[in-house]
């Protein structure tokens, strides 16, 4: 069926068919049916889904994919198994009621942008680049202007996208890029590299600390925009 295609998702690579046992009876068919329908008719938004893969509670929680299916396996995150497989479901209100346990922002699940967090020492960059890109409408926007209160921020906002400058005033990029991509919470976290100073061999010193993206400054907003829909949408 159309609707089966779709629930083949990549935690098809993570689910150990031989380890693990279904949590829920297997459910009557006019029931798996209900859910079937409910399943094809979702819609793309998170604000409208009604039922969320395990990918997509860990891109909406911030955490990792493994995180949720040990959660939901040892009961502290519920939902049920796809009728005739050992797909994961969560339904939207025990989603909610998980990241309200667990403090983790509603606002992931309700306002379907995705979030940029400037960290850039220039309050004149960074008060343009708030406006600009906040007033785009797919985006969350926050900034920090030292390395401090990046990695605060980080783990508090947990953003898609960090648009860091290498040169601030506590730390270089390189070494914050090493901690974002080191902590497994934050592994969907692109980066993109913003600075007017910075030679070719250290560009491959930054890509290979974990820099998915360089821009030099002075640069172009519409390019900057559009590297950051790219990144998020990769």
């Amino acid at each position: 069926m159309k609707w089966q295609a779709r629930l083949l998702d990549n935690e098809e690579a993570l689910v150990n068919l031989g380890g693990l046992g279904n949590m829920y009876p297997r459910k009557p068919l006019d029931e798996r049916q209900a859910v079937a329908e409910a399943l094809a008719a979702e819609g793309p938004e998170w604000r409208v889904k009604s039922v969320f893969t395990t990918g997509e509670v860990a891109e909406i929680c911030k955490i990792s994919q493994q995180t949720v299916i040990r959660c939901f396996d040892s009961g502290r995150l519920k939902g049920f198994r796809v009728p005739g497989s050992k797909f994961r479901r969560v339904p939207r209100a025990e989603l909610i009621r998980f990241m309200k346990t667990n403090e983790i922002p509603i606002e992931n699940l309700d306002s379907g942008k995705r979030r940029v967090l400037i960290v850039d020492d220039d309050p004149a960059i960074v008060d343009m680049l708030v406006d600009i890109i906040g007033r785009d409408g797919r985006f969350e926007v926050k900034a920090a202007s030292n390395g401090f209160d990046a990695g605060a921020l980080t783990k508090e906002f947990r953003p898609d996208v960090v648009l860091l400058d290498f040169m601030l005033p506590d730390i270089n990029g390189n070494v914050v890029c090493q901690r974002i991509k080191s902590d497994p919470e934050l592994a969907h976290t692109k980066i993109i590299i913003v600075s007017g100073a910075v030679a070719p061999a250290e560009i491959d010193t930054l890509k290979a600390a974990g820099a998915d993206e360089f821009i030099q400054k002075p640069f172009d907003i519409a390019r900057l925009i559009e590297s950051i829909a790219d990144l998020v949408a990769a």
